[in-house]
């Protein structure tokens, strides 16, 4: 498939989701540039906003295996890795397929669930593997998580930790819809669109396009850039602690991946700039200092972004 043929079904695929998701273009577009770039999302929103009609969307669409799990305090990892049980007729222990098992994985209030278990789905996702009683098990590819939590209610929750906040490639919020899509949303114009919804890309599709912009062209320059980025935010006094390496990795990752989304084969600043902060916030821990000033860190991300001069390229 040309790379024609390739924009045409990537705006296909963002036309069928739209049935659906009314006036969410952006967060449809940061989604379908991490699945692209075989990272995994965390939607931190308000219940109610369509976060399960999302991803819902977009497994059908992507022709994508999908399980959904509702995170609560009793969920054990087994429930999530799968587990082994006894064949009395074999006499052999045989591997139960846990819900992990699938191209799209729901993980539903990931805070509301103990972190072991929460362990358990991320190493999962750094892995891109199952281990049972010493038997590994490969998860089907593509595999992606997309994991939800409320970032208001802390009642009963366990806070992810920052080093398991770093295994998600970006961090997004939907919220509330403007007031032409919230009328839209009151006619009941998604109502029932998602039985016509269509599948327009294949699994082995989504793997070359995934491989096709790993080949994308990066300019030393933005090499350059991107380090110099990192580096500002381990050095601001607004930060306890910076981006990390792997937080670099994934901004170049999504970087080729924008402007693919872009019809360009190549990697521009402007590309970095525009997905850092949905990349990097969750990544970063604030300091005494910021937080006394009551700054985000989408904040001081963007001061970190306008404190480094952009390269030009030719």
């Amino acid at each position: 498939m040309g790379t024609e043929g390739i924009h045409e079904k990537l705006a296909l695929v963002r036309d069928e989701i739209k049935k659906v998701i009314i006036g969410k273009d952006d967060v449809i577009e940061a989604i379908l540039m991490t699945v692209l770039s075989g990272g995994h999302v965390l939607l931190e929103d308000i219940p109610g906003v369509g976060k399960t009609t999302l991803a819902l969307a977009f497994s059908k669409t992507l022709s994508l295996r999908y399980n959904r799990m509702q995170f609560t305090p009793d969920v054990l990892p087994a429930d999530v890795t799968g587990f082994s049980m006894y064949n009395k007729h074999t006499e052999t222990f045989e591997y139960k397929e846990g819900a992990v098992i699938c191209n799209l994985f729901l993980a539903d209030e990931i805070n509301r669930t103990s972190p072991k278990t929460q362990s358990a789905l991320l190493e999962v996702m750094e892995e891109g593997k199952v281990t049972v009683d010493g038997v590994t098990h490969p998860l089907p590819q593509p595999f992606f998580v997309i994991a939800t939590q409320n970032p208001l209610g802390s009642a009963g929750t366990q806070r992810l930790p920052e080093s398991q906040l770093d295994r998600f490639m970006v961090r997004l919020t939907m919220g509330y819809p403007d007031l032409q899509s919230e009328v839209l949303i009151l006619k009941g114009e998604n109502v029932n669109q998602m039985e016509n919804i269509k599948s327009v890309v294949t699994l082995q599709e989504i793997i070359d396009m995934q491989n096709t912009i790993n080949d994308l062209h990066v300019d030393d320059s933005i090499y350059d850039y991107i380090a110099e980025l990192m580096l500002k935010s381990r050095t601001t006094d607004l930060l306890k602690s910076g981006i990390s390496p792997r937080g670099g990795k994934a901004l170049l990752r999504m970087a080729r991946a924008h402007a693919f989304l872009h019809v360009r084969d190549y990697v521009v600043p402007e590309d970095v700039l525009a997905v850092m902060p949905m990349v990097t916030s969750h990544r970063v821990t604030l300091s005494a200092k910021a937080k006394a000033a009551g700054m985000t860190e989408e904040e001081i991300i963007k001061d970190v972004m306008g404190q480094v001069e952009m390269p030009s390229i030719k």
